[in-house]
């Protein structure tokens, strides 16, 4: 086994683990917040705030998808062994990792259903560039609006139209990362 496969973990799982899911849960509960998240060192091209969201929100029962050049076996290796957890397609992924167009089309991940609107994925997308500034974000968690550089805001709108189903997203950019649950609404 490589080094590099080894490496890059939590230094204090437990003390990290709960730092990095605090950071999840704020950021989840207030959208379009961004936050540090710290911890983990993945294999490159990972970012440091989606390795720990990986390190933290996945285990042995959570299918996760790799897409585009995260799809590699350095990345595979690394989740592999500090997760455990297993490797699917888009359709059955409860986590999908990869850059946002990686990650497309987003028709390709499970919505959830009525009954279980909990079995549906959670996308976590690396960008270039992750700010406070860009479309407007409302709703559960947002005092009057909150805003975001992502990506466009047409897919976001048809998502949140599905509730209670749909997706949910993180956006991480290097240490930082951001949440646009399904409740949001983009403007």
């Amino acid at each position: 086994m490589q080094t590099l496969t080894l490496e890059g973990g939590f230094a204090q799982p437990a003390e990290d683990a709960a730092r990095a899911f605090r950071a999840i849960m704020e950021s989840v509960a207030r959208p379009g917040t961004i936050r540090r998240l710290q911890g983990a060192q993945p294999p490159r091209p990972r970012s440091q705030a989606a390795g720990a969201a990986i390190l933290t929100l996945c285990d042995g029962d959570t299918p996760v998808f790799l897409a585009g050049v995260v799809d590699c076996q350095a990345v595979r290796d690394w989740i592999a062994f500090h997760t455990g957890a297993p490797f699917c397609t888009a359709a059955e992924a409860t986590f999908a990792a990869g850059s946002w167009n990686d990650l497309q089309p987003l028709s390709a991940y499970p919505v959830g259903t009525p009954e279980y609107p909990n079995r549906s994925a959670t996308l976590i997308a690396d960008l270039p560039r992750l700010a406070p500034v860009g479309v407007t974000l409302t709703g559960p968690g947002i005092k009057t609006t909150s805003h975001l550089s992502r990506p466009e805001a047409a897919c976001f709108q048809t998502n949140h139209g599905l509730l209670p189903v749909g997706l949910d997203f993180l956006f991480t950019c290097d240490d930082l990362i951001a949440a646009v649950p399904r409740s949001a609404e983009v403007c």
